[in-house]
């Protein structure tokens, strides 16, 4: 597995209530090892692995060979490497410390968006014991509620004493919240957009209710969140149609089937079939023999991304990475012509950043020498020299100079 310190700093927190096929999820993603069992409580301790997002790598642009430093790349796509963490189940109430509520809520700190995986299929209640017609929509509901009070609770201790002082002294309340939540890597901006959202009165003058609608903001423009459809090959239609209704909310909601992606990615670790991850089809490599089991599972999952397209699991990450956090991907190179480090690697790293991020910006995520002693940087597509301010675009190769 990549060093984790090294990668992008962009965490995924897989979340749900418990037996939803979280760490189902979380392990056909990653092929991280982790317990999958069908009763709640299976995951206590967080999961920690490595998935990859796709993009179009540069290298046949340039007529070359990348050899990355991480991640992988194959006929001109470039892996890039993204942190998961698969966490504990989350019940109702998790935020006043009932099942591991607690826990589950500390280990999201630095998640940068969540997963939510959703039993789609209702058969699962809010404990994760096995039920009927349980509604998936609730699951949402209650999940999107605790996260908010989490947050809530984090900044209200003290709170009507310290909103005295901010409404007296005339000091900004998104600074203050800042300094409170920081350790969410919330940042003022988005706490600003967060109390213009929610349309609450002067800061002395917030009731629960009011910090409530606060964190609920804060939650959607700070923690955004997909929702992973799961289990849809289970699942009635009107289900997932229901949970596309929660769109127009802001959430981004993909019809998912993390057990067939599991199987698909042992069965391609294994050397028994040919898939790559995302894809609508596999091949089952030459003189493999497949048992009746086998062949039964495999036509099954064959039925099923015909009828659908993909398993969904790849499309979470992808479209969290690059729609819901819209970042793209830059190319930072040490020698333009041959576009390799000092150790010689052609086109060694893709960072992923967020869109608008400026040269100097990318100088600084490479090394903070590089930052502190920044010049000027290269475009290497149109050999112009940019500066400081120059706002990086997607599939950017750029060669940075600096006084280090």
């Amino acid at each position: 597995m990549p060093n984790l310190r090294k990668l992008n700093n962009m965490e995924l927190g897989v979340v749900g209530k418990p037996n939803v096929g979280k760490s189902t999820f979380f392990v056909a993603a990653t092929l991280a090892p982790a317990d999958i069992q069908n009763y709640p409580f299976t995951t206590i301790k967080p999961n920690r692995g490595v998935g990859y997002v796709r993009v179009q790598c540069p290298d046949r642009e340039f007529k070359t060979q990348c050899t990355p430093r991480t991640g992988k790349c194959e006929e001109g796509t470039r892996f890039i490497p993204v942190e998961l963490i698969d966490v504990a189940g989350l019940v109702p109430d998790a935020h006043k410390g009932k099942g591991r509520g607690n826990q589950f809520l500390d280990d999201l700190r630095q998640a940068s968006a969540f997963v939510h995986v959703v039993d789609a299929a209702g058969r699962t209640n809010f404990e994760g014991n096995p039920t009927e017609g349980h509604d998936p929509l609730k699951d949402v509901e209650f999940l999107d509620l605790e996260i908010s009070h989490w947050i809530m609770n984090i900044f209200s201790k003290g709170w009507d004493k310290r909103s005295k002082q901010i409404h007296m002294s005339g000091e900004k309340v998104e600074r203050a919240l800042e300094e409170r939540l920081t350790g969410l890597g919330i940042k003022e901006l988005m706490i600003a957009d967060a109390i213009k959202n929610a349309a609450v009165p002067e800061v002395h003058l917030w009731t629960e209710d009011d910090r409530l609608r606060l964190s609920k903001e804060i939650r959607k423009l700070s923690k955004p969140m997909i929702i992973a459809a799961n289990k849809m090959d289970l699942a009635p239609k009107e289900n997932l149609e229901r949970l596309k209704g929660l769109e127009k909310e802001g959430y981004m909601v993909i019809p998912c089937c993390a057990e067939y992606e599991l199987a698909l990615r042992r069965a391609a670790k294994a050397g028994l079939i040919n898939y790559n991850p995302g894809d609508d089809h596999f091949t089952i490599n030459e003189g493999k023999t497949l048992n009746a089991a086998q062949k039964k599972g495999l036509d099954t999952v064959a039925d099923y991304l015909k009828a659908n397209g993909s398993t969904g699991v790849q499309r979470c990450l992808e479209e969290g990475i690059f729609k819901l956090l819209d970042l793209i991907a830059v190319f930072p190179v040490e020698d333009e012509s041959k576009l390799t480090d000092k150790d010689g690697r052609v086109l060694p790293d893709a960072h992923l950043v967020p869109r608008g991020t400026t040269a100097k910006e990318v100088a600084f995520k490479v090394h903070t020498d590089l930052g502190n002693g920044f010049i000027r940087a290269l475009n290497v597509r149109s050999r112009r020299t940019i500066g400081a301010d120059y706002e990086c675009q997607n599939l950017d190769v750029i060669k940075i100079i600096s006084q280090k």
